[in-house]
Formats: C-alpha cells, sequence, structure tokens
C-alpha cells in the first residue's frame, strides 16, 4: 500500500528548484536551514504504466514490519518512501506484488530434504499445468486489470543456465542427469551430461519466459521480472589482492544466453545485498554495487527494448545481521544506484526487523536517524535534477560511470530538517541559498537526459513525433 494524504495513499515530495550532485564526504556538512523552500505534494495514480517509469526516482519500503506496533506497540515511521507494502507478510497490493516459489502456478523443485515437488527438475514438471494455475494466482492476487506496478517472480531454487546450479543446487545436475540416463541406458557420461545441460535449459527457458508472457498478457501494465537477474558473480572481494568489482567476463557471456529473458522481462530487478564480507570496505562496497547496476545496464541495451526499467533489490542491514549500513553505504549503494540511471530501488528486509522490541526499535533509530535523511536527499535531488536538467521530462544519469558524482544536495545550499507540520514525511528539504544557473551548469557538465518514453532531444524538451500509419 501506499503511504500519504490522497486515497491511494501515497505522497511524493518534490520540490521546483535545481540542485548539485556532491559526494558522499559531503553530505555531513549539511547545516541548519536560514530560510525555507516550499515543496509540494503529488499522488501516484494507478491508471496508467507510465507512472512508476516515468518518475526520476522512487524507493520501495518490502519488508515485513507490521507487528513492530501491532505486537511491540513500536511504530515505524516509513512516510519517507514513496511505497510501503507489507500486508500480512505476502507482499501482494496495487502497487508491489512479489510471487515466491509456493505462490504462483507449480514451479518444480527440490525442497530443503531434496524430495521433488512438482517434478523437481523443470524437464520433469508440466508447463502447462503451470500456467493453468499461474493464469487463476494471478487473476487472484493481482484482480486490477489495469495494475502498473511492480510485478517480482521469486524463483530462486534452480538457475536456468545449466553452469550456475553449484553447491546445494547441483541436485539439480543430478537429477537430471538421472532422467536422461533412465532414457539411455548405455549412454556414456559425457553423453549424458550433455543431453542433460540441453534438456534442463530449454525446459528451465520455457518455465521462466512462458511465465512471464503469462503474467504480461494478464497483466500488460505490470513491470514484470525475475528477482536477482541478472548477476554478475563479482564475489571475488572474499578472496586476496585487489578487488576492481567488474563482472567475469564469463560471466557476462553467460548473461548474454539469457538474451531472451531481458526480451520478455518489462523490468530488471538485479540485488546489491551486502554480506558483513564488506562490512567497512567502503571502496570495494562501490565497485561491487556499480558493476552490478552496470551489467543490468548492459544486458538491457541488447534488448529490443531499451528503456526497461532497472529496480535493485537492496537491504538496509548487511545479510544475516541488524548491523545496519552506514551513510556511506548508503551512498555507495542507493546513491549509487540513482546516479547510474536506475528507475528505483526496493529495500527489502526480513522477519529477523521485527522480531523482538529491540530489534523494531533498532529499525525505527535507524529510519529516524540516517535512513530517512538520506532517502529524502536523493530523492529530492533526483526531481530537482530531472526538473532543471531534463525539462521534467527525464532522469539524470552520470556521464562517466567510474567517477563519484552523486545526485545529492548541495549541502551548502541545502538542509535536511524535520518537517514542521504533522502530516507528511518526517524530514523534507530547505534550500538556503539560490545559485540555480551555477548548479545547472554543473549538473550537465556530470549528468546526461535519459528521456521518458514519448521524449527526446538532450534535455528531453522534444515529445516523439506520432507515427502516422496513412
Amino acid at each position: 500500500m501506499f503511504v500519504g494524504q490522497c486515497a491511494l495513499d501515497v505522497v511524493v515530495r518534490r520540490s521546483h528548484a535545481s540542485m548539485k550532485s556532491w559526494s558522499s564526504g559531503d553530505l555531513s556538512r549539511m547545516p541548519r536551514p536560514g530560510c525555507v523552500l516550499v515543496v509540494f505534494s503529488m499522488c501516484l495514480a494507478s491508471s496508467s504504466s507510465s507512472h512508476l517509469t516515468n518518475l526520476p526516482f522512487f524507493s520501495v519500503w518490502n519488508a515485513p514490519t507490521q507487528r513492530c506496533k501491532s505486537q511491540f506497540g513500536v511504530t515505524l515511521d516509513l512516510s519517507v518512501f514513496d511505497i510501503v507494502h507489507n500486508r500480512d507478510d505476502a507482499f501482494m497490493g496495487n502497487n508491489i506484488t512479489i510471487f515466491y516459489a509456493d505462490k504462483l502456478g507449480e514451479y518444480p523443485y527440490y525442497n530443503s530434504v531434496n524430495e521433488p515437488v512438482y517434478g523437481g527438475v523443470p524437464q520433469n514438471g508440466s508447463v502447462s499445468q503451470h500456467l493453468w494455475k499461474a493464469q487463476r494466482d494471478i487473476q487472484a492476487d493481482i484482480p486490477d486489470l489495469g495494475f502498473n506496478g511492480l510485478a517480482v517472480v521469486d524463483w530462486e531454487m534452480w538457475r536456468p543456465l545449466w553452469e550456475r546450479n553449484w553447491d546445494t543446487k547441483d541436485v539439480y545436475w543430478k537429477g537430471s542427469r538421472a532422467l536422461v540416463k533412465a532414457k539411455h541406458p548405455f549412454w556414456s557420461p559425457d553423453q549424458i551430461e550433455v543431453e542433460a545441460a540441453k534438456e534442463f535449459e530449454e525446459a528451465s527457458r520455457g518455465f521462466m519466459e512462458e511465465t512471464l508472457k503469462l503474467g504480461r498478457r494478464e497483466r500488460p501494465g505490470g513491470l514484470w521480472g525475475f528477482y536477482g537477474f541478472p548477476c554478475c558473480y563479482n564475489y571475488q572481494y572474499k578472496k586476496n589482492g585487489t578487488y576492481t568489482g567488474k563482472c567475469p567476463a564469463l560471466e557476462m557471456k553467460r548473461n548474454d544466453k539469457l538474451t531472451w529473458m531481458w526480451n520478455i522481462s518489462s523490468a530488471l530487478y538485479p540485488d546489491i545485498y551486502l554480506d558483513l564480507g564488506l562490512h567497512g570496505r567502503g571502496r570495494d562496497i562501490l565497485f561491487y554495487s556499480r558493476y552490478r547496476i552496470l551489467e543490468a545496464l548492459r544486458v538491457r541495451d541488447k534488448t529490443t527494448h531499451r528503456s526497461s526499467p532497472i529496480f535493485p533489490y537492496a537491504r538496509i542491514a548487511y545479510t544475516y545481521s541488524l548491523e545496519f549500513l552506514s551513510q556511506e553505504d548508503l551512498v555507495h549503494t542507493i546513491g549509487e544506484s540513482v546516479a547510474l540511471g536506475a528507475s528505483g530501488v526496493v529495500l527489502w528486509g526480513d522477519g529477523s526487523y521485527s522480531q523482538t522490541k529491540g530489534a523494531c526499535e533498532a529499525v525505527q533509530g535507524y529510519l529516524d536517524d540516517i535512513l530517512g535523511r538520506y532517502i529524502v536527499n536523493i530523492t529530492e535531488a533526483a526531481f530537482l535534477c530531472s526538473r532543471s536538467v531534463c525539462s521534467a521530462q527525464g532522469r539524470c544519469v552520470r556521464r562517466d560511470p567510474t567517477r563519484t558524482t552523486f545526485l545529492h544536495l548541495n549541502p551548502d545550499l541545502w538542509s535536511i530538517v524535520p518537517r514542521k507540520k504533522q502530516s507528511g514525511p518526517a524530514y523534507e528539504a530547505h534550500r538556503r541559498k539560490w545559485k540555480v544557473e551555477e548548479e545547472t551548469r554543473r549538473l550537465k557538465e556530470d549528468f546526461w537526459c535519459q528521456c521518458f518514453p514519448g521524449w527526446e532531444g538532450e534535455q528531453c524538451q522534444k515529445p516523439v513525433p506520432a507515427v502516422s500509419f496513412t
């Protein structure tokens, strides 16, 4: 659900002024305000799929935290986020719907004790039976025919490329080989391996591709895609030596084999989660996040529709912990995503956020301080840049992806302060000085415009001419 003042309960806080991008080191210098900038609010309706894709940036809170209030009396102020959805832990609603393995059709997999469910390996499942049930699941969970939100399919039991099913996922190798051997008992191991890989990849593609096709037919306005795709496997920070963050060439080549997925997806949802091995390693975190986002941009640019939005999944804490990200970490994950041209970010969290009163209070404190201020900063900055550089018809994208220019409000001119009125977000941006021409000039030096659909030109100032069929 949305949070805010109108019927759909969404408030997006944006200003008319322009701004300047600043590095993470400058954020701490934001002083108290001298004069106040009046900011306005707008509501995101659900009548057109363009509302989300035609925003410079928006944030999603996607964590089951309602227990904090209902069970422990701890109220979390989530008003800084454009979309908040955690009803009944199901993540189903008008604006974001997540389909887990047991919520969409008959997804074949092996359970925790390696027992097959719906056939185990995809080539042993029934695509037609899966689609029959999936159609009913979509109609039940997204009853609105005009749905135009995020539609994320979270299938993590197996990976569609044979080579990537290592470690505990090797059960899919074993199951696939067993099927081939049963049909061809006298084949050599090499013959079995080749055929098993072929059958597995054909079947996995069938399940994934046809599922997205079904989703797009049933709810064409939805932004359909698979969670965690693309992934570039840039985990080399776990080894000794200098970490570059770059995706291994082999993994990029493997991602090129998934062109069918990028073409059928109407949005991409890579993840930029940080494990504790990256704690305190600011440079490595920046490179890790940067190249995962750049890989999503790369595969998108190979598709037939190069405007598909990218929504990285991020976390406010290191994985498997409540060790919250520092402000520098937020800059190197969320901030990097915004600067590179991501359409938004999904902040995902698990049940540990609301497991105890202490956990709820810890999340509350983090939201009320570091995270809340930062979300307001980058959201306001993204909209200001869009207005001042891209005619409010596009989003600002860093010209040189390897630089460290960010879409942050200039701390010499702006302040993020507690909101005086009760309604609306806890924080708001206040301008203390006006140097619009200088700000705009510097923005144009560092960012170019990625125009929204229907607009073109260096500053997205020209409507795309209508195509005549006469």
